[in-house]
């Protein structure tokens, strides 16, 4: 159980990594901060590096049992935070964890003083830092690692904070909470000529205007079923901002969003071969890049049982308002080898939106998210 005084230094400790985030790949003092945190707590393994910048705390009772795993991400987000209210804004110009990183980190933190207090009586408790959960990296990268195939996860639970529900509530389901997604990029590549003649080059303008409706076409939202398909153009750009150049090249920017890891991979093959055709009409060159790949995050029924049983235990309310979700969430991966659970925990219905500038996690919430992942522990794992 937390005490007046591990809620006021977990608050501090919160506001601390608020006032200094770190991109995707680049979380080297985050992670040293975590660490260092932890250190006191004495678990049984402390791993850093893992998957990049990823720090993994063990707390082992030596006693045969189930790995439960229990994730918060360490990175923040390229936005330049907008909030006068707080005196603990980001000092870093362009970065801020506007995302609720800071506060799932903390209570991770929260989980392991409650855990090296009390330690469980069968199996392993693994608190997770990820790297680069905001360019769907990082898990990958984790469970790549040989260091974590040494504490590979039987079980997989996370919280992430979801504002537009009531403070508290807790929004979950059976099977996808959160959609894949992928960002493709394509490069059309022809060549540059002057604007006076434009037959002396080899333009990619009407190569775009067509591409941009044909992507879009390829899938259009509706409802979350298996059949689910959502492409967006986010961005476009042609040659150079210039009246006197006919442009050689382009490039555009489509998000990809299928209900399951599945249905992705089919869609990347009808977007790559619809815009190699186009390109192909036009006489130019096409290359691919994929970036911000996500997996689904897929509920585990046993998972579900478990955190449901849990929040019911401590007083949590929860339903399925809200999920699944479009959005995407890097912790789909942690679930292909272990029974997996993503819990959504509401700051309040008129809460700021995640990602915008005046966006800022709610202290109080550190002791509700905290206490369900101790609950989790405890029905899995026991106490001393």
């Amino acid at each position: 159980m937390l005490t007046n005084l591990d809620l006021t230094e977990l608050t501090e400790f919160r506001r601390e990594l608020h006032l200094h985030p770190e991109l995707s790949g680049e979380e080297v003092q985050t992670a040293r901060t975590i660490a260092a945190a932890l250190k006191p707590l004495s678990p049984t393994r402390l791993i850093t590096g893992l998957g990049g910048h990823g720090v993994a705390a063990v707390f082992d009772s030596g006693k045969d049992g189930p790995t439960v795993l229990f994730r918060a991400e360490l990175d923040a987000l390229p936005i330049d935070e907008q909030n006068d209210a707080i005196s603990w804004r980001s000092e870093i110009p362009g970065k801020s964890h506007v995302c609720g990183h800071d506060g799932h980190m903390t209570m991770l933190l929260a989980l392991g003083r409650m855990i090296s207090r009390q330690p469980v009586a069968r199996g392993r408790v693994v608190l997770m830092f990820q790297p680069s959960e905001e360019d769907g990296s990082g898990a990958r990268a984790v469970v790549a690692d040989p260091a974590y195939q040494e504490i590979k996860a039987d079980w997989a639970f996370a919280i992430h904070i979801e504002p537009g529900r009531p403070f508290g509530y807790v929004s979950t389901c059976v099977g996808l909470v959160n959609c894949a997604s992928l960002g493709l990029k394509i490069k059309l590549t022809g060549k540059t000529a002057h604007a006076a003649d434009p037959q002396d080059g080899i333009s990619p303008a009407l190569a775009v205007a067509k591409l941009i409706p044909a992507l879009h076409a390829l899938g259009q939202g509706g409802t979350l079923d298996d059949d689910f398909r959502l492409v967006t153009i986010t961005h476009a750009n042609l040659g150079e901002p210039s009246f006197g150049v006919a442009p050689g090249d382009a490039v555009i920017y489509a998000t990809l969003r299928t209900a399951g890891d599945d249905g992705m991979d089919g869609l990347e093959a009808t977007a790559r071969d619809l815009a190699s055709s186009v390109a192909k009409e036009s006489g130019l060159g096409v290359d691919f890049e994929i970036c911000d790949h996500f997996s689904a995050s897929i509920n585990h029924p046993d998972a579900y049982a478990v955190a449901t049983s849990a929040m019911e235990a401590i007083g949590v309310s929860y339903g399925n308002a809200g999920v699944p979700m479009r959005a995407s969430e890097d912790f789909g991966v942690f679930g292909w080898e272990a029974k997996a659970a993503m819990l959504c925990l509401g700051p309040g219905q008129d809460y700021a939106a995640l990602h915008n500038p005046d966006y800022d996690f709610p202290d109080d919430l550190i002791p509700v998210g905290s206490a369900i992942f101790e609950r989790i522990a405890r029905d899995l794992l026991g106490s001393v």
